[in-house]
């Protein structure tokens, strides 16, 4: 494991880092292949393709150090589709294993939440795993729903953000 500071990366949209979405669709197909019904890490690569934006959703926000990903994290629409009222969401929260525990992950969210913000977003939605909310509570993340969502127990979190106004 390489000696990295804990503030010693970058954060960066992925589209202005092309040369990462390979492997970040590698990341994503080992991880939610299955469950996204993705029958192959091409089609995953091909789906982020439309988040290859820096001032629309849906994008991808990336952690990287010295050109190498560290991780990722999407700000799309509608990720649920039993919630077709919630529109905003925070996906595609990934960091590689050699890189957790160094907040890149909770730099990648608030990095998302302030340009979401500044786009207008009132709030945003996600869902974990995670039954205790994890990180996201502690970042502020208030639990809406506990369902059985394509096989798996998954707790509905929200995040009022309110606007800011130049």
């Amino acid at each position: 494991m390489k000696n990295l500071a804990m503030d010693s990366f970058n954060t960066e949209f992925l589209a202005n880092q092309p040369q990462h979405l390979p492997r970040l669709a590698q990341w994503y197909f080992a991880e939610w292949g299955e469950l996204t019904q993705a029958a192959s890490v091409q089609v995953v690569e091909t789906r982020l393709q439309e988040y290859l934006n820096t001032d629309r959703i849906p994008l991808i926000m990336i952690a990287e150090n010295a050109g190498e990903l560290m991780g990722a994290v999407q700000l799309k629409y509608r990720e649920m589709p039993i919630y077709p009222e919630k529109e905003h969401w925070l996906g595609g929260v990934f960091v590689a294993e050699q890189f957790r525990h160094r907040r890149v992950a909770e730099t990648l969210i608030r990095k998302v939440l302030a340009l979401a913000r500044q786009m207008g977003v009132d709030e945003l939605h996600l869902q974990t795993i995670r039954q205790d909310g994890g990180l996201y509570s502690r970042l502020g993340w208030q639990a809406v729903d506990r369902i059985n969502y394509r096989g798996l127990d998954v707790l509905v979190m929200v995040k009022k953000l309110g606007r800011t106004y130049d």
